[in-house]
């Protein structure tokens, strides 16, 4: 029933500016309205709600991801306009933060303002 409409997907935050300036500046999400409980973008056809909370605590898994065709550059790019990404140290991760799945697949994880763990991944 649901397999042939569009998923809107939804992470929180606490900061509307720093939220938008993550969001849109440097991560490149198209802004389309602030509707009062949301932030909302649009990242290639898919609508992203940024829902305004007063308080929570961030999961402690990854709640958005992005995939890319060359993962190297991309980690680069966002490297270059500031973003962190993160060591767990629980599984070997190259000098960019690159994990390498047994499969070959491969994914880079980073947080937003909110302490949100997004990724960004390569798949074979």
């Amino acid at each position: 029933m649901l397999g042939s409409t569009d998923i809107v997907a939804f992470v929180a935050i606490t900061n509307a500016e720093k939220a938008r300036g993550f969001y849109e500046g440097i991560l490149g999400l198209r802004f389309v309205k602030d509707d009062g409980f949301a932030l909302v973008f649009e990242a290639n056809g898919i609508m992203v709600r940024a829902a305004k909370m007063k308080d929570f605590k961030p999961a402690q898994y990854t709640v958005l991801g992005w995939q890319v065709s060359r993962i190297d550059d991309a980690v680069r790019s966002l490297t270059n306009l500031g973003v962190k990404f993160e060591i767990f140290g629980f599984f070997k991760q190259d000098e960019l933060g690159i994990w390498t799945a047994p499969t070959g697949d491969k994914v880079a994880w980073f947080k937003d303002p909110d302490g949100n763990i997004l990724s960004i991944s390569q798949h074979v």
